[in-house]
């Protein structure tokens, strides 16, 4: 897929430090360079294992890494938090003291929320939250921003930017956010059970495991493709394959009668509450 990435460089008046560079954290650096957004060496990443930063800077020469994130943070003018949402008290009260106040961060903890980040750094720091998934580790990604109180176009600009670089980007309003965890940022763990039943589906009927692995992940793959590069309506997708007395509606017809919609919509519920909850804790 063909993301919005249109000039090279566009971040290379930033210097961005990747906290906590994990799967995520990992992929956005990836993007960056990929994308030639910034030059390497204007990235620094962090993680508390020197071994996996090392296999970092040789996966992409010229980054930066430490195991210091006080260090990577004084002279960063964008840095991603990329976190689990319970380590944030402790990197956050780690950092506060050592971060200009006019850095950008950007935090893609779930369901943590702008205000309690800025309440967190004690100032008027500009917070971009953000939900990426990780079909992002394969320039896939589907991520949703919002900007804290004291985010401006440029600081959305740059965020933008940044997910751009691995896959597509929506702005929506904070109170949505937490919708979208349980959409797209959990999302992908729905769908690989779907790949994993249909699987097991295709084994049942007697096809080795190997076949119909790799019908399922395609035909998922593919029709997720179809649905993006047509702008259909998923029923009409649907209504599409579905031939009049035919195996397809008579599937369709036992997934409806097993309340497969409610189910997901209930499943998309469940993870919207607990990213609320997150807020909490």
């Amino acid at each position: 897929m063909d993301h919005d990435v249109t000039a090279p460089h566009m971040l290379d008046d930033e210097t961005v430090a990747v906290i906590g560079a994990g799967n995520i954290g990992r992929s956005l650096i990836g993007g960056m360079i990929r994308s030639d957004l910034i030059d390497p060496g204007r990235v620094i990443a962090t993680r508390r294992t020197a071994s996996a930063l090392e296999a970092m800077a040789d996966e992409f020469g010229g980054l930066r890494t430490t195991t210091d994130n006080v260090a990577a943070v004084r002279e960063a003018t964008t840095v991603l938090l990329t976190i689990k949402p319970q380590s944030r008290a402790e990197v956050v009260t780690e950092i506060r003291d050592h971060l200009s106040r006019t850095a950008l961060v950007i935090s893609v903890l779930a369901g943590i929320t702008t205000e309690r980040l800025q309440v967190a750094f004690g100032q008027d720091q500009p917070v971009v939250r953000a939900m990426p998934n990780t079909p992002a580790l394969v320039d896939e990604g589907a991520t949703a921003i919002t900007p804290g109180t004291y985010a401006g176009d440029e600081h959305l600009r740059v965020a933008r930017v940044i997910f751009e670089a691995v896959g597509q980007v929506v702005e929506t309003r904070e109170a949505l956010m937490d919708a979208v965890t349980g959409l797209s940022g959990s999302g992908p763990a729905y769908v690989y059970m779907f790949i994993e039943a249909l699987t097991d589906a295709g084994v049942k009927q007697g096809l080795s495991r190997d076949v119909a692995a790799t019908l399922a992940a395609q035909t998922v793959y593919g029709a997720a493709k179809l649905a993006i590069e047509t702008g259909k309506h998923p029923a009409i997708l649907r209504d599409e394959v579905t031939t009049p007395g035919g195996t397809a509606i008579a599937a369709v017809s036992e997934l409806e009668s097993r309340g497969l919609r409610t189910t997901i919509i209930n499943a998309v519920a469940t993870a919207t509450d607990r990213s609320q909850a997150l807020n909490e804790e």
